[in-house]
C-alpha cells in the first residue's frame, strides 16, 4: 500500500509535472511543463511555489535533466523526483542524482511514485527498492580518502544540513541570504565530490564534521 501523497487533515501536494510521469492520485497538479525551456521551467517552478515536482526521464533524458538542474538552482528547497522507465539504467539514475533530484523512480506505477513523493516531501531517502544503495556507493567510496578543508561558514552551514534544515531555515540561522546558504552548499558538494544533499549528510557524519 502506497503511502498516501496527502497526509491526515493535510491538503494535497502541490505539484508541477513535467512531461508525462505518473502522476499519484491526490496530487494537486498546479502546474505542466513539456518542451519549454530549462529556464522558463525553472521560472514556473518558481512562480507557482509547489511541494514536489515530478519530472518524467522517458523518452528525452537530456532536457530534463537540465530542466532538473534548472529547477534546483533557482528553487532550491523544493524537491524534485525524477521518474524514469522500469528499465532504466543505472547511469540514467545517478545523471539525475547528479542534477539535483531529491529522489528517483524507476517505475510507470502511480502507487510506487505516490511513495517515493511522500518520502521526497518529508526529506527521507526517496528512491525505487535498491538505488539509494547503488546512488550512495558510487559517491561514497572516493570521498572516504580524506575530509576536505572547510571554511568556517562551510563548517556552520553543514552542520545545520545534517541537521536538516532547508536553506532558508540555515539563512534565517546564519543571517544569510537563501542564495548566498545555496552557494555554499553547492561548494560543499563540490569539495566532497557528491551530488546531493543525502550523500553529503552521510560523508560529513563519516568525517566527523557534524
Amino acid at each position: 500500500m502506497a503511502e498516501a501523497v496527502e497526509g491526515a487533515g493535510a491538503a494535497p501536494v502541490r505539484s508541477v509535472v513535467v512531461g508525462d510521469p505518473p502522476v499519484p492520485e491526490g496530487a494537486e497538479v498546479v502546474g505542466r511543463a513539456g518542451a519549454e525551456s530549462a529556464e522558463a521551467v525553472a521560472a514556473s517552478v518558481a512562480r507557482a511555489a509547489p511541494g514536489v515536482v515530478l519530472a518524467d526521464l522517458t523518452p528525452s533524458p537530456g532536457p530534463v535533466l537540465a530542466v532538473i538542474a534548472a529547477v534546483v538552482t533557482r528553487s532550491p528547497d523544493v524537491p524534485v523526483v525524477a521518474v524514469a522507465a522500469p528499465d532504466a539504467d543505472h547511469g540514467l539514475v545517478l545523471d539525475a542524482v547528479r542534477a539535483g533530484a531529491t529522489g528517483v523512480a524507476i517505475s510507470d506505477d502511480a502507487e510506487e511514485v505516490a511513495d517515493i513523493v511522500a518520502a521526497a516531501v518529508a526529506g527521507r531517502p526517496a528512491f525505487s527498492p535498491g538505488l539509494a544503495e547503488v546512488v550512495l556507493d558510487s559517491v561514497a567510496a572516493p570521498a572516504r580518502e580524506a575530509a576536505p578543508e572547510l571554511s568556517p561558514r562551510e563548517s556552520e552551514v553543514l552542520r545545520l544540513v545534517v541537521e536538516g534544515l532547508t536553506a532558508r531555515q540555515i539563512a534565517a540561522r546564519l543571517v544569510l541570504s537563501p542564495r548566498t546558504v545555496e552557494n555554499h552548499v553547492q561548494r560543499l558538494l563540490r569539495k566532497f565530490g557528491v551530488p546531493g544533499r543525502g550523500a553529503l549528510v552521510r560523508l560529513a557524519i563519516e568525517h566527523g564534521l557534524a
